[in-house]
């Protein structure tokens, strides 16, 4: 996918600390591949909309095959 937004739902946030720098591992399945295999991406704490937790639907955007932004759904969207 070149540039593009999937439905996730987010199963594990892993925060990580590189040379002082925090990060999150989030570890998901795309909500139309239930029973595909649990993906990983690393992305920066800015990239995370606010409140997010396991457990929660959101929507993951990509460009080049990479997360750039996890944003929550609202109830009525999943």
């Amino acid at each position: 996918m070149l540039r593009g937004t999937r439905e996730a739902v987010i199963h594990k946030m892993q925060p990580i600390s590189i040379h002082g720098q925090l990060s999150y591992d989030i570890h998901y399945l795309f909500a139309d591949e239930p029973d595909s295999q649990l993906r990983v991406s690393r992305v920066g704490p800015e990239a995370i909309a606010p409140g997010v937790q396991p457990g929660d639907h959101v929507n993951l955007d990509f460009v080049v095959g990479v997360v750039t932004s996890v944003k929550r759904l609202a109830a009525g969207e999943k």
